[in-house]
């Protein structure tokens, strides 16, 4: 099992030296058109996608189409060469007149797939790149992403997606299967019905600009204690309330093979799951509102099997707000200067 942490899309930090290339004229810069997309090419072979640019001595100051905000980068690093004939070959009719250019079918299903990785939950709130479960919260009426760990029961909790095999005899009665620590979680929700988030799929071959953290589980047998990108599809969620007890939380054992009946189980919401466009997030709601308490999401592996490492939580809507919460970024509107 490796990680691999990746670097930034541009791979600016690698460009080589090359031959000294004239440096265009300002008054023939993109931010002398009307604005459109077009790319600055670099010499390393990746480009950025731009609404404008203009060149300030040795630095290129340019808008970016995919963030909205002005950013700069060396002169050395572009092709101006390989930039002035993307610009001509897709901005320029046939008689020379100058127009915007229609979007490269290609890039609009790259961009396409770039926003599917981190799908928009609420207004100006994007699921992340780098952590793999996180659930929906509203406290005070304003959303929050708030990130949540796996714990197995004792002191170790794992921010990725971890398993460890469960298994549960349908005929015994009820009995304790897990305690966790402690007589609440460290993440309290405010709503009745916290939508949760996981991870799942393969992104690879989608450009992030920065990479996450991968983890490759290629042979990971079942039944050890191993992160992965997602559970298959088959796998089944349902949420625990725990019994609290002095110092713990106590998780209870249930039918596995009378999930989805008529007669819902004591202690045990199961819930309702949704793969988002893409494939690269599976949505996870409560079938129905959650009690004020303490619960457990727990990964259903088989008809008798569970994952014991679950994500803990509680449902008090007067606890003060979460730590590490993620919350709306309002994009800041492109403005260009009047030249």
């Amino acid at each position: 099992m490796a990680a691999v942490l990746g670097a930034a899309g541009t791979g600016l930090a690698f460009a080589q030296a090359r031959p000294a290339v004239p440096l265009p004229d300002v008054s023939q810069t993109a931010d002398s058109q009307a604005p459109h997309k077009t790319r600055l090419i670099l010499k390393d072979g990746s480009y950025q996608l731009v609404m404008s640019y203009q060149v300030k001595g040795k630095v290129v100051s340019y808008v970016s189409a995919e963030r909205g905000e002005r950013e700069e980068l060396p002169t050395e690093l572009v092709d101006w060469d390989a930039t002035h004939k993307w610009e001509k070959q897709h901005t320029l009719t046939a008689d020379g007149e100058a127009q915007p250019p229609p979007i490269d079918p290609e890039l609009l299903q790259e961009e396409e797939e770039r926003r599917t990785l981190n799908p928009e939950v609420e207004k100006d709130l994007n699921l992340p790149d780098q952590v793999a479960v996180v659930a929906l919260d509203y406290f005070q009426g304003m959303p929050e992403l708030v990130p949540l760990v796996q714990t197995d029961g004792e002191l170790n909790r794992v921010t990725g997606h971890s398993i460890l095999k469960l298994s549960i005899n349908p005929r015994s009665a009820s009995h304790q299967i897990l305690e966790l620590k402690g007589v609440q979680s460290a993440v309290q929700m405010h709503v009745a019905q916290p939508a949760i988030y996981i991870r799942v799929g393969d992104d690879t071959g989608i450009s992030r600009g920065s990479e996450p953290i991968t983890v490759d589980t290629h042979g990971a047998n079942v039944g050890e204690k191993t992160k992965r990108d997602g559970p298959p599809e088959t796998h089944d969620y349902v949420m625990v309330r725990a019994d609290v007890r002095t110092d713990a939380r106590v998780l209870a054992s249930f039918n596995i093979g009378a999930l989805g009946g008529q007669r819902p189980q004591r202690d045990v919401v199961e819930t309702t799951q949704e793969l988002l466009k893409g494939g690269h997030w599976m949505k996870i709601t409560p079938a129905q509102p959650l009690d004020f308490g303490e619960y457990a999401l727990m990964e259903v592996l088989s008809d008798r099997d569970v994952n014991s490492a679950v994500w803990d939580f509680g449902v008090h809507p007067t606890a003060a707000e979460n730590r590490d919460v993620i919350k709306p970024q309002p994009k800041r509107p492109v403005t260009l200067e009047q030249r």
